[in-house]
């Protein structure tokens, strides 16, 4: 299975031994020839600084870099700067997203909804970046119904999103129903899957809850069957995780998304794998 796609995700390191940890991370992955490294940014600009620093590191070594953009939170003013520095630096691909109100910030600022904020990439930029988005497999946990959770990821395409990214997941079924649903919607961007490698249950437990993500029963309980021993956890999760993303690649998938959590191993083990 050597025909695929991936990209991989990072986070801004706070100290200077995770950032040397990162650069040792993506020198790793680089060697797998990933389309594109997207770099998380704080719902308010709160990781504005390491967001723009990591991301410019990544581009010094020649990797391609994705910048996310989350609005809730911000202005106009700040979101149009912002923009403009990434267009100013040659960055030709952007993760847009609401992202969630920081801690203490009663009102959302000038944004609500990330459509608004794909909407505003457009005006002020026109098709300089090419835009991603998140969708939701297992649906967003503050939407209504499924119904409005589709239809709020279309709001997303018909405002000018060139692909989506989804939430992790770890049930094949719940990513094919979605596309279909989103193919029969009309939506005919590329859905790409994220992809969480497991490093501990403990952590993907608290991870699943925070985001909606269902860890199915099979798996949980194998999990839990293996208690402290971590060998056991990262073989089982390697092989878990391995056989999803092959399921994914064989039922169409344009590409896979790993959250690596600023880890190289257990993403470039599965990759190789996927690669023999």
């Amino acid at each position: 299975m050597n025909n695929f796609e991936f990209s991989v995700e990072f986070f801004p390191p706070q100290t200077a031994e995770g950032t040397e940890k990162l650069r040792a991370t993506w020198t790793k992955l680089a060697l797998l020839k990933p389309a594109f490294c997207s770099v998380t940014f704080g719902a308010g600009g709160s990781t504005q600084d390491r967001t723009f620093a990591t991301i410019e590191e990544i581009r010094a070594a020649g990797l391609p870099a994705a910048p996310h953009l989350s609005c809730i939170g911000s202005t106009q003013t700040r979101i149009r700067e912002i923009l403009h520095r990434y267009k100013d630096s040659g960055i030709r691909r952007i993760v847009a997203l609401r992202g969630d109100l920081p801690s203490g910030m009663a009102e959302p600022g000038e944004f609500r909804h990330a459509n608004e904020l794909v909407e505003f990439i457009r005006r002020e930029t026109g098709d300089w970046f090419h835009i991603e988005v998140a969708a939701y497999p297992e649906y967003h946990p503050q939407a209504k119904s499924p119904r409005d959770d589709l239809a709020n990821f279309k709001r997303k395409v018909d405002a000018g999103a060139n692909g989506a990214i989804t939430q992790f997941f770890y049930n094949a079924d719940a990513y094919e129903r979605f596309v279909d649903a989103a193919r029969a919607a009309g939506i005919a961007i590329p859905i790409v899957p994220g992809i969480m490698p497991i490093v501990s249950f403990s952590k993907l437990a608290r991870f699943a809850d925070a985001c909606g993500t269902e860890i199915p029963r099979w798996m949980r309980k194998q999990f839990e069957s293996f208690g402290d021993d971590a060998a056991a956890i990262r073989a089982y999760g390697l092989d878990a995780v391995t056989r999803l993303c092959r399921q994914l690649i064989e039922a169409g998938a344009p590409g896979l998304h790993f959250y690596t959590l600023n880890q190289a191993s257990l993403t470039s083990e599965i990759v190789e794998r996927l690669k023999r």
